[in-house]
This record gives structure tokens, C-alpha cells and sequence, in this order.
């Protein structure tokens, strides 16, 4: 088997808790009581990572306001700087910290580097079509997870255009990517059913290649299946069309990006909706009330699936004046849900699958064997390690009702697998997470958030 196919071995009901590689954060415990509040979180990673790429890419100066600050938004800042590019903090109006200025990259450095990806997927895939762009040897490595996080279709890709991408025939980190100054670009065709990351990774940087680039996915067993969470290729091709990047999306599995300048610019980042997912089922397995300010009106983040996912477990939604309220059920049902295009809400969803009152089925999200870990495989050991009854299918879970009981929680280095702890542990007892901190991948703020949702009413 793949290393990448299961990193997450599943727990027998009988199997004793393994001694913890890192510290264990007793989960809040609510009880019967009822989670009111009302809070805002920081700005949208996806959109944070890739406004700073294309920054880089920019013909000037470029300030984004209230961006994200936190691991995987610090790994592409350094990865920028890396390539030739300033990036400087400056005050701003964010309730999470400095605005960030960007002058672009020069490209006319020699000396070979070493990019840190972490476990950012949108650095390891986003930044090497960039960094062919220069003239230096550039070589990308993270952490053990990251090691096994496919890069096939990237490296590929490279390869495909003419470049000259070491990497020892794995397809996977480490590797290194050898620029000449230029990207000739034209016609290509990728295999993207691993990630959406694959796609969005050359249109980004494709109206700096000569010709532009005519990208065409396509399955490699001629089943047709689609790219996952399609919601993140939309965003791609909207903040390019917002920076005067022309690109032709009109064809299905097919996308054409002009050659040409992208716009400098100055954005406001939208805060990250997928990171307020478990604060909103925090109100529906509390039977609460959580409210979100400031939520977009029109955005392309698969976080506002949110908006229906959540109706579908019994709970009430509202999108009024700007702010975004869930009203949580008296009674959690289960659901049955294709979560194809919004697999990065998959581990919040399961969770709250862990305690409703009928079975669940997800559905569509074969693709996050490949993610920070295998998510299928973590989600089905740590849901049964508490007492419950969880299994993978080929292309998602079954979670059926049992009843739920305290232990560890392990995150596997996940962010999204410990704040799916989390929301478990607000109606489950003596729940430990191991390792809250990795939470600072996208949400550094997420322990002092959730005490501050968790505590005395707010009166949202």
C-alpha cells in the first residue's frame, strides 16, 4: 500500500489508548447546557495564500488587509521571500493582526534555495510553476506529513512545459525545480482527481508563462470522475479575473489563462469560513445559538456550504444584514451527504455525525486519504476510540448512533481532526485532544476562541 493511502491506523473498540506524543488539552465540556455566542474568526487561509502568490507575481505593490496570520500563511510568506520577493507587516484595522505589503519578486537571482512547505498544501503545489518563473534551483521539503502528500501531477505538469524537476521518480517532497528564467507554457493535461490544488496550482501562475496555458484535466482510467472540492478551482479563477488575469473556464474540465500582467493590488481578505465551521456546529450539537458578523454576501470559499450542510442535520440558518446565524436542533439527525465539493468540512461534518440520534453517510471524499493525513482512516479511529461506530467506505464514511464516552483524541498532526475533537468533546465528557496547538496551521487563535465560545453566554 501507498504511504499516503493510511497513515491513520483504525482502533479496535478493545485496543488500549496509545501513550500520547503530545500534550492532551481537555476538551470544554458543556453538558445539557447551550452554546450562545457571537464571534468573528481571522482571514480565509485559501484566500490569504493565494493574494500573496499572486502578489509576487504582480506588476507592483500590493497590500492585503486583514489577512490571515498563521503557519501555512508564515510557510508562503517565507517561500515568497525566498524567491526574491519583500513582504513587510504594516498596521491595519484586522482584528487579528498586521496588514501585509508585497513588492514582487525581481527573478534574477542564481544562488539555489530551500522552500520549508510545512504541511501547507498550497505552498508545496501553489509555489513550484511560480518559482520556475526564476532563474534558481529551488527545493521544496516539509514535514514527515508532508512526505507523503502526493505531487505527482505537479511535477508532471513541470516537466510537461520543459522544465527540469528533480525529485528521484517519487512524485512527492523532496524535490527540486530548476528555472530558466522563462515558462514557455501552451497546452497541458493533468490527472487533478487527487486535489483541486493541482489545477489552481498552474493558473496561477499561468498568465506569466510565454504563451499562457491551456489546461485540460483528465481522469487517467477514463472514468470521467471530476476534480474534488471544485468550490477552491472557482476561487482561483475569481481572484485572477478580479487582478485583469483573463481566463476561460467555459468549457467543463478545461481552463485557458491568457499571457499577461496581473494587477497590482489592495484586497480585503475575507475571514475563513471553513475555520468557523466548528464554532457553528458547536450550535447545533448544544442545541445553541452562534452568530458570525461580517459574513460575505457572495464569496467563492467552500466554507459557505456551511449555509446548507448544516439545515440538513436539523439546524436553523440566517443570513441577515451581514451576519450569519445557526440555530441549533433539539435533537441532531443524521444526514447523508456528498461533501465532493467541500471535502475540507468533511472532519467538522463527522463530528457532529458522531453524536446525532440516526446514521450518516459522506459521501464524495475519497480524496482526503491524501490530505494533512489519511482523514478517512483518522476519523473512523478516533470517532470508535470514544465508543462509537464509524467506518470507511470507498468514497467516504458510514458513523451509525452509540454511545460516546471520554479518551484521547488524537490529531495527527491535523488541524481539522483536532477541531473536530473539539466539537465532539462539547457534549462528550472527559474528552482529551492531543495536540490543540496544531490548530496554529490555519487558526492560532482557535484554543482562547473556543474558551471564549464556550464560557458564560455572550448573548449572541
Amino acid at each position: 500500500m501507498n504511504p499516503s493511502e493510511s497513515p491513520a491506523p483504525v482502533a479496535r473498540p478493545d485496543a488500549p489508548e496509545p501513550a500520547p506524543k503530545h500534550e492532551l488539552w481537555p476538551a470544554p465540556f458543556v453538558g445539557a447546557r447551550s452554546v450562545v455566542a457571537e464571534l468573528t474568526v481571522p482571514g480565509s487561509k485559501s484566500l490569504t495564500n493565494r493574494y500573496l502568490l499572486l502578489a509576487a507575481l504582480a506588476d507592483g505593490p500590493c497590500r492585503l488587509r486583514s489577512p490571515l496570520h498563521s503557519r501555512d500563511s508564515r510557510l508562503m510568506v517565507e517561500a515568497l521571500r525566498a524567491l526574491g520577493a519583500r513582504v513587510e507587516e504594516v498596521p491595519g484595522n484586522g482584528d487579528f493582526g498586521p496588514d501585509l505589503v508585497v513588492e514582487p519578486a525581481a527573478w534574477d537571482a542564481t544562488e539555489p534555495v530551500t522552500v520549508d512547505c510545512g504541511l501547507a498544501g498550497t505552498v508545496m503545489r501553489f509555489v513550484p510553476p511560480v518559482a520556475a518563473l526564476g532563474r534558481r534551483p529551488v527545493t521544496f521539503d516539509g514535514d514527515p506529513g508532508a512526505r507523503v502528500r502526493p505531487m505527482g501531477p505537479v511535477v508532471d505538469a513541470l516537466r510537461g512545459l520543459g522544465l527540469h524537476v528533480e525529485d528521484d521518480g517519487r512524485g512527492r517532497l523532496p524535490l527540486t525545480v530548476h528555472g530558466t528564467g522563462r515558462v514557455r507554457g501552451g497546452e497541458l493535461e493533468i490527472d487533478a482527481t487527487g486535489s483541486s490544488q493541482f489545477v489552481s496550482a498552474l493558473l496561477l501562475a499561468g498568465a506569466r508563462f510565454d504563451d499562457g496555458l491551456v489546461l485540460r484535466h483528465r481522469s487517467p482510467d477514463g472514468s470521467g470522475r471530476g476534480v474534488p472540492s471544485m468550490p477552491h478551482v472557482a476561487m482561483t479563477v475569481d481572484v485572477l479575473r478580479g487582478l485583469g488575469v483573463a481566463v476561460d473556464d467555459s468549457a467543463p474540465d478545461e481552463w485557458r489563462v491568457a499571457p499577461g500582467p496581473v494587477r497590482a493590488f489592495d484586497v480585503e481578505i475575507e475571514q475563513d469560513l471553513s475555520n468557523a465551521g466548528p464554532f457553528l456546529a458547536a450550535a447545533v450539537v448544544t442545541g445553541g445559538r452562534v452568530s458570525v458578523p461580517r459574513w460575505p454576501e457572495r464569496t467563492t470559499q467552500g466554507g459557505d456550504h456551511w449555509k446548507h450542510l448544516l439545515t440538513a442535520f436539523g439546524a436553523e440558518v440566517e443570513l441577515a444584514d451581514g451576519t450569519f446565524t445557526v440555530t441549533g436542533p433539539a435533537r441532531v439527525a443524521g444526514v447523508d451527504l456528498d461533501l465532493g465539493e467541500a471535502g475540507e468540512l468533511a472532519p467538522t461534518v463527522a463530528a457532529v455525525c458522531a453524536v446525532a440520534n440516526t446514521p450518516s453517510r459522506l459521501r464524495g471524499i475519497a480524496h482526503l486519504r491524501g490530505h494533512e493525513t489519511d482523514r478517512l482512516a483518522a476519523l473512523v479511529a478516533e470517532i470508535n476510540r470514544l465508543g462509537g461506530d464509524a467506518e470507511e467506505t470507498a468514497d467516504g464514511l458510514l458513523i451509525r448512533p452509540a454511545p460516546l464516552h471520554g479518551g484521547t483524541f488524537r490529531s495527527y498532526e491535523d488541524h481539522r481532526m483536532a477541531t473536530a475533537g473539539a466539537v465532539i468533546g462539547l457534549v462528550v465528557p472527559d474528552v482529551r485532544v492531543e495536540n490543540i496547538a496544531t490548530t496554529a496551521k490555519t487558526l492560532p487563535e482557535f484554543p482562547q476562541l473556543w474558551a471564549d465560545l464556550t464560557g458564560p453566554s455572550r448573548g449572541a
